[in-house]
């Protein structure tokens, strides 16, 4: 089974990546590819929160932002047993993924719910919800950990 794991850049899709290493069977998963999707002419940058001595908010393009962040999420399945691949798509976030869970015939999509704000949790939500709705398989939507009370 190929799985198409999206990430944001954020914190809570690198936790996705970990929460589905955690309980899928490697022997089940042929193939893995970790997707970040690149908005052109975006006003808010690809904000990397995930790889070592990121800056949230690149002083490089967005694309090398995106890289950045899927090598790092690629590196959650090294010496795991899939082969993984590293995309960097370009367009609607939502609209790319589910497109590579078509191209690639994938059997599950991991996407994260939640992520960097008020703001972001509603877009990552929507594309959550979204890719949910309509993924040509089925789809791992993975919530934030709760806060926990003071």
């Amino acid at each position: 089974m190929h799985v198409i794991v999206a990430t944001d850049g954020s914190k809570q899709s690198l936790a996705a990546a970990k929460h589905l290493k955690s309980f899928a069977d490697p022997t089940k998963v042929t193939e893995i590819s970790v997707v970040a999707v690149v908005r052109p002419l975006a006003s808010v940058a690809f904000a990397d929160e995930v790889s070592e001595g990121s800056d949230a908010w690149p002083t490089g393009s967005f694309r090398e932002a995106a890289e950045n962040a899927v090598e790092t999420i690629a590196k959650v399945f090294e010496g795991w047993g899939p082969k993984v691949n590293k995309r960097v798509r370009s367009g609607s976030a939502a609209n790319e993924i589910i497109k590579a869970a078509k191209q690639y015939d994938a059997g599950l999509v991991v996407v994260a719910a939640g992520g960097r704000g008020l703001s972001d949790a509603v877009l990552v939500g929507s594309t959550a919800q979204r890719v949910q709705h309509y993924a040509p398989c089925p789809v791992l939507v993975v919530r934030p950990a709760p806060r926990k009370k003071k």
